[in-house]
């Protein structure tokens, strides 16, 4: 079994110690300046969002502000401003352009499948909502952070198969089923920076950095104030 126990300790960000955790808390931070600025009731559309991850963010209060929670299956939710809906992010025929005050999507680009997928759930993004604020990491960061194995997302497809296959890698126990080893393997494709400026082209880019190295990226566009985390203590 390969460990990295210093590396998972550095993305976990289930543990509240961790330095990722520290970067979304910050970047959240960010995204509450943002939406300090705009008049409530507000709805926001949450793309591959948990009501956790607002309730753990200090949302659940919030009764002036409707999340909608998008995801493949079904979630849960408690709360009465929080809904919870079955549809993917690439195509949402069933909202209007313009139906949401905020698109919200934090680390779910890069799962949707190819950089079409990608382009696909970009412009959908921009298209229903008046303003957005995604999160994705780095492709060229060094570890990648669904398997934290130093540059795995540019290793050949069978060297990462095989990887899979006979080892625990990051989040992933052990996949015997070669099949199955090489679908999870494709299952994410991280964005590089340039890529990143072709999909959202009219979009602020924040650079998340670790050591000197940017880990992710937070992505915005529609706010009246575009810098305004740039006046925010580093």
């Amino acid at each position: 079994m390969i460990k990295f126990t210093f590396i998972r300790k550095l993305v976990d960000n289930r543990d509240v110690d961790t330095y990722a955790t520290y970067l979304r808390k910050k970047r959240f931070a960010i995204f509450q300046s943002l939406l300090s600025s705009i008049p409530r009731p507000l709805r926001i559309l949450d793309i591959g969002g948990t009501q956790l991850f607002w309730e753990q963010m200090g949302f659940n209060c919030e009764v002036d502000i409707q999340v909608v929670l998008l995801n493949p299956l079904p979630i849960k939710v408690s709360f009465s401003n929080y809904i919870g809906l079955i549809g993917d992010g690439r195509e949402m025929p069933y909202f209007r352009d313009k139906e949401f005050d905020v698109v919200f999507s934090n680390s779910v680009i890069e799962h949707v499948g190819g950089y079409d997928d990608q382009h696909q759930m970009a412009n959908e993004i921009k298209r229903v909502g008046k303003r957005y604020f995604l999160q994705t990491p780095n492709r060229f960061f060094p570890i990648e952070p669904h398997f934290l194995f130093p540059f795995f997302q540019f290793l050949p497809l069978s060297i990462r198969v095989f990887l899979l296959s006979h080892f625990n890698m990051g989040w992933f126990e052990r996949i015997p089923d070669k099949l199955k080893a090489k679908e999870v393997a494709n299952s994410v494709r991280l964005l590089s920076e340039k890529e990143i400026k072709v999909l959202f082209s009219n979009a602020y880019i924040h650079k998340e950095n670790f050591l000197g190295l940017t880990k992710s990226f937070a992505v915005y566009s529609g706010w009246e104030q575009q810098k305004t985390f740039m006046r925010l203590p580093k």
